[in-house]
């Protein structure tokens, strides 16, 4: 490919505008500066840029002194994904757990009080929230990230989250357009697809896009998968029919539309990041995700010189990828304006935990007698996937070790099976033991070792933190709708009786 040089005219600088690559560090390297002074206008940040909330301001103070306009994306979903608490879990509930109290007013203070960390911290855009309804009980990637697999439940708290977000100034992102509730399929490792005709998808997938449309979604972020009955030969974020045609035309959205991680393989291992982020901008995306994987000077400099490329090819008309830039650049004016009419203070830092206490549901507990005596935890712990990370720390044992000092715990995967009980069982002796699942139902093997625990000790304490699709078991069973740090706590109180106002 030719290589071009780095100057300052107005197609290089259209070409760097709609790039959202991200970096490995927690200061912001040389090159990354030098981009932002030739054009670039957005920066991604995942938890690998972040170790406190002080050092992120900083951090984002650093990229506004050379571009003052700069927006700063986050994957902030809250919940299981979280980048702004990677390694100590998430004060927020995820969706899921927003679903089960089913309160907008509730997602609303609680989208608001996280746009007000972020925004305090200098972030303006958040690739959140999951509009995707979750509709597929077996869905790998979305799951608790999803507010729940009703149609209007998810369209409702949709439009609540992105109102509550954006009062605090920082854009919404909802995802993953047209929805990516109904996929089997990871899409970071291949191209899901969903064979639904066109008549389901206008009433369960569209509808929470519709609202968070209605809502006033400042951007809205594309999903790497095949909807035959939108188009049969292209995934959504390199469809015109689907961005152009549906998005913006039946749909009539203006904002931002912005793809997901173009390294992804269900786009990647086709179409290349290059060719797949031309086909993205021709088919109506305005700006090219890119950093959860690749996140280096040589990444924007190939991307840059592959749009710059394809419009004097003929192959990508000039007058799209300069209205694709001035969407980023009318993003960016709302942002500055957003910051400056937002007011100070308004904290509400406890609003995560009592919303995940209200997201508990409890059975089985009409003989509980709340533990006095540290419990052993098991763990029973699924593989993670992608969007959530393995960095972030879930489960329930640091949150009993608080309450009930001296709590011991074991951590269980696939591979042990189900010896898992059996080990589980010898480790924990006379100790009481709290079993923790995850999405139990879509694991046999944990289904498996839970047996193994219930049937040798049937008073044993079962924790679901994932969806609680499997038949509720355990003297009590508690479900927290999701894994943040503060759906353990909760969970952790009723356990021991301490209780929460």
């Amino acid at each position: 490919m030719t290589t071009f040089a780095s100057g300052t005219d107005t197609l290089t600088r259209d070409a760097l505008t709609v790039l959202q690559p991200g970096f490995t560090g927690t200061t912001a390297p040389d090159w990354l500066l030098r981009r932002l002074g030739e054009g670039l206008a957005s920066v991604g940040l995942f938890g690998r840029n972040i170790a406190s909330p002080g050092q992120l301001a900083e951090l984002t103070s650093q990229l506004r002194a050379e571009r003052d306009d700069v927006l700063v994306a986050i994957d902030e979903e809250g919940g299981d994904v979280t980048r702004l608490e990677v390694r100590t879990g998430s004060s927020f509930p995820g969706n899921h757990a927003l679903g089960a109290v089913d309160d907008v007013e509730l997602t609303h203070q609680v989208a608001r009080e996280l746009g007000r960390r972020l925004a305090e911290c200098g972030v303006n855009l958040n690739w959140a929230p999951s509009a995707d309804v979750n509709s597929n009980p077996d869905n790998p990637v979305i799951g608790v990230r999803s507010f729940g697999a009703g149609t209007s439940l998810v369209a409702r708290h949709t439009a609540a989250y992105v109102t509550g977000l954006q009062s605090a100034g920082v854009a919404a992102c909802t995802k993953h357009f047209p929805g990516h509730g109904d996929t089997a399929v990871d899409s970071h490792h291949a191209l899901p697809r969903i064979d639904v005709d066109a008549a389901v998808l206008q009433a369960r997938e569209l509808a929470p896009f519709r609202a968070a449309i209605a809502a006033g979604t400042r951007a809205v972020m594309s999903a790497h998968i095949l909807v035959p009955a939108l188009d049969a030969d292209r995934p959504a974020t390199l469809s015109h029919r689907v961005l152009t045609d549906l998005l913006r035309g039946e749909l009539g959205y203006d904002g931002l539309i912005v793809t997901d991680g173009m390294e992804m393989r269900a786009v990647a291992a086709t179409y290349g990041i290059e060719r797949g982020s031309v086909l993205a901008i021709a088919a109506g995306a305005d700006a090219i995700c890119v950093g959860g994987g690749l996140s280096d000077d040589a990444t924007v400099r190939r991307l840059r010189d592959a749009l710059v490329s394809a419009v004097r090819s003929g192959a990508l008309a000039e007058e799209r990828l300069a209205d694709a830039a001035e969407r980023v650049r009318e993003l960016a004016r709302w942002a500055a304006d957003a910051k400056s009419a937002v007011a100070a203070g308004g904290a509400d830092r406890d609003i995560g935990l009592r919303a995940a206490r209200r997201a508990l549901t409890v059975t089985g507990a009409a003989d509980f007698t709340p533990l006095t005596e540290p419990p052993y935890v098991a763990a029973l712990t699924p593989v993670a996937n992608i969007a959530v990370g393995d960095e972030t720390p879930w489960g329930v044992a640091a949150e009993l070790v608080q309450l009930l000092p001296g709590t011991e715990t074991g951590g269980f995967a696939e591979e042990d099976g189900e010896d898992a009980g059996r080990a589980a069982l010898e480790a924990a002796g006379a100790r009481r033991i709290v079993a923790v699942v995850r999405d139990e139902h879509r694991h046999p093997w944990m289904a498996s070792a839970l047996d193994v625990l219930l049937r040798a000790r049937p008073d044993t304490v079962v924790v679901e933190m994932g969806v609680p699709q499997a038949p509720p078991r355990g003297a009590p069973h508690i479900a927290t709708h999701g894994a943040a740090r503060v759906c353990g706590r909760a969970a952790a109180e009723v356990i021991a009786g301490s209780g929460g106002a």
